[in-house]
């Protein structure tokens, strides 16, 4: 006998006391995070599975989400880690010949709350006006002043290492080849899939270490080079990796991405600040200073490195996003370092930021070279 879920009642609280109604899919429950707004129309499966979005619950602004189902391999990581999902409408027909569950399936397996029936561009149009917010959803808890009391009371984003409730706890070695031309290691602070894809296609053999290791067990590996991976929160909060990579500046090419070009900006001498509602979605326009070219790029970040804090003797910058002038990428003048604050491998272009990988293997040959 085919027995229809229960649909219940979901509230999305707001600190400043703003209440979206909606129904429950996924999990039920009760979670906390800062609300923000992600611009992809599609692309939701690796939207939920990328660790950068810890702490956070994820606003999809495109008005129907899930019409395609979710399948294992477009995962981004091991499972998903955001607090919560937000839509105006979750599909119930997941219709695609690679579909393996329906997205309010593959949420309740994992559990994490989702809620539909929300006016997301009411909530959208909130955001932009005041700014990111703490938040509660909950399905068991709809006492709206008691859930604006909570949301009050959550921890925010600011200050807080998310980095150590997403990274690998043991190192691990991901596609080696023998006639691989690289060796390098990956700092795990929420890495995506696709970023260890990329590097693999381009000949390099790669390991993946856990955020908290050192330098000495990085240069005991005998690298070509190594890449800071993306991740949450707030770089700030993350000390010990900062100082991993200042005793790494100089020794070894290093390469960051999102979080990971925040913590190298702040190695570097840079300071870093809270966006005002953060950039993520899939369609930010980001210019190369150096070949004048714009990429279309995916981003997923609440925090930015302040233009203004690097020293302009040792830091070229390469790359600003043409939205709000904000620093999207930065070079070091005489060591072979560099960072970007969006994701290259994510190409939404499709392949306008691929070339960034390519950057990075050709300095490790040159310093290959050169020692």
């Amino acid at each position: 006998m085919n027995l229809k879920k229960v649909i219940m009642q979901a509230l999305l609280v707001l600190e400043d006391g703003k209440v979206f109604r909606g129904r429950s899919f996924g999990a039920a429950g009760e979670s906390y995070g800062e609300v923000v707004f992600n611009t992809s129309m599609c692309g939701y499966q690796e939207i939920i599975t990328d660790p950068s979005y810890k702490g956070q619950i994820v606003t999809m602004t495109y008005p129907l989400i899930g019409n395609y189902g979710v399948n294992a391999k477009d995962c981004e990581s091991r499972k998903p880690f955001l607090e919560g999902l937000v839509v105006k409408e979750c599909s119930k027909i997941a219709s695609n010949w690679r579909k393996e569950q329906t997205l309010s399936e593959y949420l309740e397996q994992n559990h994490i709350l989702g809620i539909e029936g929300v006016d997301t561009r009411a909530l959208t149009l909130h955001l932009r006006e005041r700014g990111a917010l703490k938040a509660v959803l909950s399905t068991k808890d709809l006492d709206e002043q008691s859930l604006i009391n909570k949301a009050r009371a959550s921890q925010g984003l600011v200050g807080i290492d998310l980095v150590k409730s997403v990274a690998i706890l043991k190192k691990y070695s991901y596609e080696q080849s023998k006639d691989a031309k690289y060796k390098v290691v990956v700092l795990d602070c929420g890495v995506k899939f696709n970023i260890l894809r990329k590097l693999s296609a381009l000949k390099c053999n790669v390991t993946v270490l856990p955020a908290q290791a050192s330098s000495q067990e990085i240069l005991r590996l005998k690298p070509d080079g190594l890449l800071l991976s993306n991740g949450p929160g707030d770089p700030e909060a993350v000390g010990y990796v900062i100082k991993t990579v200042q005793h790494l500046i100089g020794k070894l090419p290093i390469f960051g991405i999102c979080l990971g070009h925040q913590m190298l900006g702040l190695a570097l001498g840079g300071k870093t600040y809270k966006l005002k509602f953060g950039h993520h979605g899939a369609n930010h326009p980001v210019k190369d200073l150096r070949t004048k070219k714009v990429a279309i790029t995916s981003q997923n970040h609440s925090f930015c490195v302040d233009i203004d804090s690097l020293s302009k003797k040792d830091v070229v910058l390469t790359h600003i996003n043409l939205n709000d002038g904000t620093l999207e990428g930065l070079r070091h003048k005489k060591l072979p370092i560099f960072s970007v604050q969006f994701h290259p491998e994510a190409a939404p272009g499709p392949q306008d930021a691929e070339y960034l990988f390519s950057e990075f293997t050709d300095l490790m040959r040159k310093h290959k070279k050169s020692t």
